[in-house]
């Protein structure tokens, strides 16, 4: 309901209330029908539905039905070493977001506890969630506001809103009406649950509690939200179901072919059962998952907390940056940037010996109710001024006594302060200059005739196109005569800016540098929004939230890709242009602190919210959490998650071409009516392959991942380049590897356990070779990585115990002589330059398109 819109006369009669509030009698009505003034916690996942999580993947089902059948048959090992191998990958995900999940507060706390009532005309305290509307709301300074409600009363009142609306400076309230369509951020006679009370105090009258405040209607839509699946999530989906399909087909089709060759039925069915492990790389869901871990400790320590892993991959994949403004690219407080006197204009920590302007940051520090800790945001930051500029606030202020005061209101725009021999004034510079009629000079007060006031006027207006806040100084001497505010001498301006932070511009640059587009989205008018824009390298028009509003979907989706600075933008509006960039292709990430900000948060393809100055609506809707808000942190976390995607692109092309040569050499040897590779040995591959060794890829270093765009949004990992890359590979190892065996096969052509260990180790010894063409195709191979060599022995040891040990006996193997590892060194002598080759042409054809 427009509650701004109506007097205060309709809306008592609306509410069934009066200035002294409700009787006790019809509080206990409407809180039944009401009920708490509450916000609803979101859907809080409990530590079994985080962990079930872990499996909501087609990959994982398709393993599960792989140790089913490896159990049905009699092979138990292999049936154990899938189900530890899917419950580690489960664990390892669920101790993360369980942590994560963990480390943040819920919605509900940023509720005020208690309010302040007046009811039967009495005033008491209540629980803030036994508000109802129609009660009569009492505010005062550093309160909380705990319910929406419209204003009644005021005395300087001010409320920060910046949580709500992303508005950096504090507003100044009024009783009055306000006209229908006025954005949220400008309803002066409205307070909203959540924001506080900076300056003032005020009544006001409760018109909405719980979820139907405003901030009710965000955790509303937040309830309602999914998150969106990452590309690689969506991949390793897609390749379960392509793999299961896979199996069914290749079962279906070499059963009844070896039944038909004359093989007996168990045989068929064990062929059957290998080829169905070795199209499944066991592994791949724990590397993967170890793989994004890593890179969340390593963010971590680049103060960047991970709620969900997916959400570190997907930044890899991010071309847009959506952020706030206030808090985000700024400091979240407010700075004097400038000052001017006749007609010069300074630095705050200028050191100038000038008179004048020590007068004027002398006014700003003693005409103020601030400490350099608390107060009105402004005044805080004139305090702050006058110690930069080197003036000792609190000597001053004892040697200026304040005998009486004129306060600042929103209708007389100015504040004095009156002292034994001086009145000080502070306000809105048009009207400390119309109470003027002399200004400061270097020569001392002259008359301010027109010029010299159209010249202040003009210093004024290039300031507040600085997006600068601007105030106007001056003072007068007490000498009995005329009242406390006239005749007053023009001292000059202090322009005030909440400053973008110092490290900002670079990390724009690089940002930008890489692909990606910035999109500044903030409550604040149009002009300070450019102002700061234009200030951290974002060059571009404006759309104002009342334009977005008028545009229908397909008009904003044209739109967003030419604007880049979004002002006076509400909730809705925030998710709208988050909707239209990613109809438009785009892998979105919004950034954020405000409640205003967790829509958006929640339905962005990745989520980032400000720890310091971030509300727990804002980080709860989250999947990361800057522990310092510095925005320099998004730029290292998408450079993580870049780097991390190239790693996980490396051991998937690696250890799904080793699944190819497997499945390959299985299927074509049982053509033949062989039983080159049982299950066992195929696992015990799979697990050296795919365990420590595509571990160790996943801390490969790279190179400045920012110097490329990102990739398409539906280019996921297995691409064009890796799909070449497991075919020339796997049909390399498929070549030799059947060469081999033919080789090795006995007098009467038969498989024989010798034949068996020579294929089963020539498969272990390849992938070393082709594990280190995988670093080469990516520009990583120059690169050292001591964990990958650390990995690659340990693995040729664990298949030396395979071959040497009693552990024989498990896996049908012999051992091998001298002459047998020289024909193992001639197969790669032959193969290391053809997979070589396979590599180059994936590089060439990268490098020919942009993407390498």
């Amino acid at each position: 309901m427009d509650w701004y819109t109506r007097s205060l006369e309709a809306i008592y009669a609306e509410l069934d209330t009066s200035t002294t509030g409700l009787p006790d009698e019809a509080v206990a009505e409407r809180r039944e029908r009401f009920g708490p003034n509450e916000i609803a916690s979101d859907r809080r996942r409990g530590p079994i539905r985080i962990f079930l999580a872990q499996f909501a993947s087609a990959l994982i089902w398709v393993l599960l039905v792989a140790a089913a059948l490896s159990a049905a048959i009699g092979h138990v090992v292999d049936a154990v070493l899938i189900a530890t191998i899917l419950l580690a990958n489960g664990a390892f995900g669920f101790v993360q977001e369980y942590r994560a999940e963990r480390s943040l507060k819920a919605l509900r706390g940023m509720a005020a506890p208690t309010a302040t009532v007046r009811r039967d005309g009495t005033e008491r305290t209540i629980e803030a969630a036994d508000l109802v509307p129609g009660d009569v709301v009492l505010l005062e300074q550093g309160d909380v506001v705990p319910a929406d409600g419209r204003i009644v009363e005021e005395g300087n009142l001010e409320v920060d809103e910046a949580a709500l609306t992303g508005e950096s400076v504090p507003v100044e309230k009024t009783t009055g009406p306000a006209e229908a369509g006025t954005p949220l951020a400008e309803r002066d006679n409205m307070v909203y649950k959540g924001t506080s009370v900076s300056r003032g105090s005020g009544v006001a009258v409760v018109v909405a509690t719980g979820m139907d405040t405003e901030v009710g209607a965000i955790a509303t839509e937040l309830i309602g939200a999914e998150d969106p699946r990452t590309p690689l999530q969506r991949d390793l989906d897609r390749l379960g179901r392509r793999l299961g399909i896979g199996v069914v087909a290749l079962s279906a089709l070499v059963v009844p072919l070896l039944v038909f060759g004359g093989r007996g039925l168990v045989q068929a069915g064990l062929t059957a059962v290998s080829l169905a492990v070795a199209a499944v790389p066991e592994g791949l869901p724990a590397v993967v998952t170890l793989t994004l871990a890593l890179g969340v400790r390593r963010m971590a320590r680049e103060d960047a907390l991970v709620r969900t892993l997916p959400a570190v991959e997907a930044l890899g994949a991010v071309d847009v940056v959506c952020t706030d403004k206030t808090g985000t690219l700024t400091e979240g407080e407010m700075r004097v940037r400038a000052a001017w006197v006749l007609d010069e204009t300074f630095r705050v920590d200028d050191a100038a010996a000038e008179e004048r302007l020590d007068l004027l940051f002398r006014i700003g520090a003693v005409c103020n109710d601030a400490t350099d800790d608390d107060g009105d945001p402004t005044e805080r930051a004139l305090v702050a001024a006058a110690t930069e500029h080197g003036l000792d606030v609190d000597a001053i202020r004892r040697e200026t006594p304040r005998r009486a005061e004129v306060p600042f209101s929103s209708e007389r725009k100015r504040m004095a302060t009156i002292h034994d021999d001086v009145v000080y004034v502070k306000g809105a510079p048009d009207v400390v200059l119309e109470r003027s009629t002399r200004i400061l000079s270097s020569d001392g007060p002259v008359d301010l005739d027109d010029e010299t006031r159209q010249l202040v006027e003009r210093r004024v207006d290039e300031f507040a196109a600085d997006a600068l806040r601007v105030l106007g100084f001056a003072y007068t001497e007490r000498t009995g005569d005329g009242g406390p505010e006239e005749d007053l001498v023009f001292v000059g301006l202090q322009g005030l800016l909440d400053p973008p932070r110092e490290e900002v511009p670079d990390a724009i640059a690089d940002t930008k540098r890489a692909g990606i587009s910035v999109k500044i989205i903030t409550g604040d008018n149009p002009t300070t929004a450019l102002a700061i824009a234009g200030r951290v390298g974002v060059e571009s028009a404006v759309l104002s939230g009342q334009e977005i509003g008028s545009l229908d979907d397909a008009e904003l989706r044209e739109r967003v890709e030419d604007v880049d600075v979004y002002a006076r933008a509400e909730p809705r509006h925030k998710v709208r242009i988050l909707e239209a960039l990613q109809a438009n292709g785009h892998v979105v990430a919004m950034t954020g602190d405000g409640v205003n900000d967790a829509p958006a948060l929640k339905n962005a393809d990745v989520g980032i919210a400000m720890g310091v100055r971030g509300t727990d609506v804002a980080k709860q809707a989250s999947d990361i959490v800057l522990l310092d808000d510095d925005y320099a942190s998004i730029r290292s976390a998408i450079r993580r998650g870049r780097t991390i995607f190239d790693n996980i692109w490396k051991f998937v092309a690696y250890l799904l071409s080793a699944n190819v040569a497997e499945v390959a050499v299985v299927f074509v040897a049982s053509l033949f009516g062989y039983l080159i590779l049982p299950a066992v040995q195929l696992l015990w591959i799979n697990l050296l392959t795919d365990g420590l060794p595509a571990l160790a890829l996943g801390t490969d270093p790279t190179g400045d991942v920012m110097d490329r765009q990102p990739r398409e949004r539906e280019v996921g990992i297995i691409d064009g380049d890796m799909l070449g890359f497991i075919a020339g590979a796997g049909l390399t190892a498929t070549t030799l590897l059947l060469g081999l065996m033919f080789y090795t096969l006995d007098g009467a052509q038969s498989v024989t356990p010798y034949a068996m260990t020579m294929v089963f180790t020539g498969l272990v010894v390849y992938e070393f070779v082709k594990l280190y063409v995988v670093r080469w195709t990516k520009d990583t191979a120059t690169l050292t990585n001591p964990w990958l060599a650390l990995a690659v022995v340990t693995s040729l040891l664990l298949q030396l115990a395979v071959l040497y040990s009693p552990l024989s006996g498990y896996f049908g193997t012999v051992s091998l002589g001298a002459t047998d590892w020289g024909l193992l060194g001639l197969m790669l002598l032959v193969g290391t330059p053809l997979v070589i080759l396979v590599g180059w042409l994936v590089k060439r054809d990268a490098a020919a398109s942009g993407r390498g």
